[in-house]
């Protein structure tokens, strides 16, 4: 097309020849207009360019909530992050030494781009508050894709750095002190409290959702967790389709995975005059009846039975209160979620949890009478173990089925329901 302008610019003297011309820009502009060309420079056509100003999103975010004297005020911080500025400084330290897509750098024309800050606020917007990926465009003055992007890389990369040490099986340290945690509260040998919860799936694909669908007809995955009294959760096991109950997504969990390869820590304790050497979690009706479990009474009869009743079940509340608080900090998994992949699914709620309990160790009380100082594990953990690892298959067969026990688990239930029940008689 510049060499018809050149064209049309000449003196030509004759007039078939410009009418000629003429003729062939109207008809190359038409053919653009219509569509026939695919041919076209700059940008994705019907795209509007926005300058949004980076530089003013991170001035303002900065002067909002990380200048020396912002101008809203610690409280809010915490409200609005969930947690505390030291904190989220941390995390954002940690990130841009991960992925340099967090860094701030310059385009080819030399303008600044988005800044960290506004990246990472943007991602944790979207996860504490559950909104839309252009719901912060206005203010942190960031697009969809970018936002969408961030997220992406954002959850991926907390849960790569801090999974050895936030999303860990109990040590020995640990399993001591969760032991003792119990004896406290009139269950020796307690470890935990496990459940599942269910997280709807808006957006989960036609031809998967009768596998994911229960009960009520909506497509949801499934959490499993073991949470103890901080509200710490000890194990995460997400993504099966909401279709199965607790007692499938138990057989396909990883949660006895250390247990039977013989490397966990040993849970040594007494009751009621009988010694066990493996610890249990308080579970609710669907559990099965195992060495690791201890159940309530549907139905109790008489006064020890009642009182074992009331008090495993107000116990157990330790993982209900787990799962309230984890939603009530991070929306996005307390609605039903709009994203399309099942992978990104299972990284935004692990980045979840992994941000919850960095969030209980930081706002930790440490003038409670209860310890729950856990100790963290470098990235190249030496942990002392109960035995050496063994490959033997009659010892982990073994070791499975002490999980499975039947007589162990009536057993410790009724040395339970006993020593509750003197515990009561002597605070009576």
């Amino acid at each position: 097309m510049d060499y018809v302008r050149m064209m049309l610019l000449e003196d030509s003297d004759s007039e078939d020849e410009l009418e000629l011309l003429t003729a062939i820009v109207l008809a190359h502009k038409y053919f653009n207009r219509e569509g026939g060309s695919t041919s076209r420079r700059g940008s994705v056509r019907g795209r509007t360019y926005i300058d949004r100003d980076f530089l003013q999103g991170h001035q303002r975010l900065f002067l909002d909530y990380f200048a020396d004297s912002p101008v809203y005020p610690p409280k809010v911080f915490r409200r609005r992050f969930r947690m505390h500025r030291h904190l989220f400084r941390r995390i954002q330290s940690a990130v841009e030494v991960y992925d340099p897509y967090f860094v701030q750098t310059r385009n080819c024309a030399g303008t600044l781009g988005l800044s960290s800050l506004q990246k990472i606020t943007t991602a944790f917007r979207m996860l504490t508050y559950g909104v839309a990926a252009d719901y912060m465009d206005e203010y942190v003055r960031i697009g969809k894709t970018t936002a969408i992007e961030s997220l992406e890389k954002f959850v991926k990369a907390v849960v790569s750095i801090y999974s050895n040490n936030y999303l860990r099986s109990p040590n020995i340290d640990d399993v001591a002190k969760l032991l003792e945690v119990g004896e406290r509260r009139g269950f020796p040998g307690m470890l935990g409290s496990i459940d599942c919860m269910h997280w709807k799936w808006k957006n989960c694909p036609t031809r998967w959702k009768g596998m994911f669908s229960r009960h009520c007809h909506e497509p949801t995955m499934i959490l499993e967790v073991v949470a103890s009294q901080d509200l710490w959760i000890w194990h995460a096991f997400f993504g099966l389709p909401g279709s199965q109950n607790d007692i499938n997504v138990l057989e396909q969990s990883s949660i006895f995975s250390v247990l039977t390869e013989g490397c966990a820590p040993p849970a040594n304790y007494s009751v009621n005059g009988h010694n066990y050497t493996l610890g249990y979690y308080l579970a609710d009706g669907i559990y099965p009846q195992r060495s690791a479990f201890v159940k309530t009474i549907a139905c109790p009869q008489g006064k020890k039975a009642k009182q074992f009743a009331a008090s495993q079940e107000s116990t157990r509340k330790d993982v209900e209160r787990a799962f309230e608080v984890l939603q009530a900090r991070f929306a996005i998994i307390r609605g039903p979620t709009r994203g399309w992949n099942r992978e990104m699914l299972k990284y935004i709620m692990k980045a979840c949890i992994i941000l919850h309990n960095m969030i209980i160790e930081d706002e930790r009380n440490t003038n409670d009478a209860i310890d729950f100082e856990y100790e963290q594990i470098e990235e190249t953990p030496h942990i002392q173990i109960s035995r050496e690892y063994t490959p033997e298959f009659v010892e982990f067969i073994q070791r499975h089925l002490s999980t499975r026990d039947n007589q162990t688990h009536s057993q410790l239930k009724f040395d339970l329901i006993e020593h509750l029940w003197q515990l009561h008689l002597k605070n009576c």
